[in-house]
């Protein structure tokens, strides 16, 4: 009973916000943006005591940390999404029927949507932007890895939304445990849409046991198909920017597949992983190259099953050889999370039929999987990268957390 009350204080708070206007929002975004950067110390405090309870080899080390770049990127971000166009009231579709009905599709709010999430505490933070830029109440379940941080950024908008007379039951933390996570997979009645952020493990639990409609995000094992007609310049620089740039988020390189007329490019290739100390799980035609082409011994392994279909989140990625594009598509078929692929090629017929046949949120072409992110896309933030394919794929930002309904007007017409 006391979860229903709290799950029935954000229902009413999330009634409250259709109240605002989207001049209102904004003006709420950009006074959290400013206390963001105002409390960046306060807030890093907090993350550094969560730090310390978590090994520094761990891969989920770099998605718990926050830096003063990180914190300003936030506000930042927080500001670009105040001033994107607003998702609400948006008429989709338009028609007046015969009978002098007015018909129109328009874009409203879900009502109240939760959001599960792992040790990534500037989840809080792009949630609560695009939730109440959307007139969306959210409930924020994060995990114990972030307790700290995650309360401390709850404290910091929540008295931003005091100080503007706003409900502050529209951004809500519930406690980093496990009974707080079952009360609201099953609070039907009070929440709209669950959007797990997190792992394979976290995902399928909520799939399992919600009784809410779940969006699934999150868990990425994405390829890149270096073809036989690819640049190796090109190459070289996506494969290091989509394993290297940042190894711990959902859209970073956990496979290359080298077709095996290139093989001899393999080691320059790998080059720049070399320097980034990347281990690399390679299959025996792949190993060999490696070997003879200086690839250091001690980051050099031989593939086993289980290195493909593996989400790394670390300095390591697996090695395929493949023959040809149907055996790539078949190998990304069966390994994919359906988040981001990518083929580096100069020939137009073998972009065209990896763009069509490849099932995934995001499809790039001589483009690293580093820019499947909601900013990278213009979107301002994100909500999670949707690898479902119901209601919305790929990253979600404010049109993928609005729905619509039907307005219609009549002059007193009844149905024959």
């Amino acid at each position: 009973m006391e979860w229903n009350t709290t799950f029935a204080a954000v229902k009413e708070a999330g009634r409250d916000l259709l109240a605002l206007d989207d001049e209102a929002r904004g003006n709420l975004l950009r006074a959290i943006a400013d206390a963001t950067l105002e409390q960046t110390e306060r807030i890093l405090q907090a993350n550094r005591r969560d730090l310390e309870r978590m090994e520094p080899t761990n891969p989920k080390y770099d998605r718990l940390m926050l830096t003063a770049e990180r914190m300003q990127a936030i506000a930042d971000d927080t500001r670009r999404v105040a001033g994107l166009p607003s998702p609400l009231g948006r008429v989709l579709k338009e028609t007046t029927l015969p009978n002098g009905l007015h018909l129109q599709r328009v874009s409203v709010p879900f009502g109240v949507i939760g959001i599960i999430y792992e040790a990534r505490p500037n989840v809080g933070f792009d949630v609560a932007a695009l939730c109440l830029k959307s007139g969306n109440a959210c409930i924020l379940k994060g995990g114990s890895d972030a307790a700290c941080s995650n309360q401390a950024i709850a404290e910091l908008i929540q008295g931003v939304l005091l100080r503007h007379g706003v409900n502050p039951h529209a951004v809500e933390l519930l406690p980093a445990d496990r009974e707080a996570t079952a009360c609201l997979l099953q609070a039907r009645d009070y929440v709209d849409l669950i959007i797990p952020r997190g792992s394979k493990g976290l995902i399928d639990m909520v799939r399992r046991t919600a009784t809410i409609p779940v969006i699934e995000t999150g868990a990425g094992i994405c390829h890149t198909y270096f073809d036989r007609y690819a640049d190796l310049q090109k190459g070289k620089a996506i494969v290091c920017n989509a394993k290297t740039r940042r190894v711990s988020v959902c859209n970073a390189l956990d496979c290359l597949l080298m077709d095996a007329t290139r093989l001899a490019d393999l080691p320059a290739l790998c080059q720049p992983l070399a320097a980034k100390r990347v281990t690399l799980y390679a299959d025996l035609p792949a190993y060999e190259a490696l070997k003879q082409g200086g690839y250091p011994a001690e980051l050099l392994c031989h593939a086993t099953a289980e290195s493909y279909g593996t989400e790394f989140l670390d300095y390591k990625m697996a090695v395929k050889t493949v023959c040809g594009m149907d055996e790539a598509l078949q190998h990304i078929s069966r390994y994919s999370s359906k988040h981001s692929e990518c083929i580096v090629t100069e020939d137009d017929a073998n972009r065209r039929r990896f763009e069509r046949e490849v099932d995934a949120a995001c499809v790039y072409v001589n483009a690293p999987t580093s820019f499947t992110d909601g900013g990278q896309f213009g979107l301002g933030a994100e909500i999670g990268i949707s690898t479902q394919k119901l209601h919305a794929r790929g990253p979600m930002a404010l049109e993928e957390i609005t729905t619509y309904k039907w307005i219609i007007e009549g002059e007193g017409q009844i149905r024959p």
